[in-house]
């Protein structure tokens, strides 16, 4: 699985309608064959951060996302919003998608 956490820092007068804004990119990234998942948060500490993590299936699917033509479209709409270059990581790592926490469960009323 290709793991990739982005960190977008975005202009202030953009951050209200930031997920409006790439909300056609995430629809169209959620329904190609190799996505595992594409999440979006806000940061708890800057308004203005967005983070995004997402999953493809293998290289050839997240060479695939990076050659769709939403991805072009999306990158082209999000230069005029960022304030500053996006911070990511991109990893290879096993599996495919989300394993449960062995270190927590939720409790049950007694």
């Amino acid at each position: 699985m290709i793991f990739i956490a982005v960190k977008f820092t975005v202009r202030p007068e953009r951050s209200a309608d930031w997920l409006d804004l790439v909300d056609g990119f995430t629809r169209a990234t959620r329904e190609e064959p190799g996505n595992l998942f594409f999440e979006w948060s806000r940061s708890v500490a800057d308004p203005h951060q967005f983070v995004l993590l997402e999953a493809f299936a293998d290289a050839d699917a997240g060479a695939a996302h990076v050659e769709s033509a939403h991805f072009t479209a999306a990158m082209e709409t999000m230069a005029d919003a960022i304030a500053t270059t996006p911070e990511i990581i991109n990893v290879e790592v096993p599996g495919q998608g989300w394993n449960t926490m062995a270190e927590l469960t939720p409790r049950h009323p007694a």
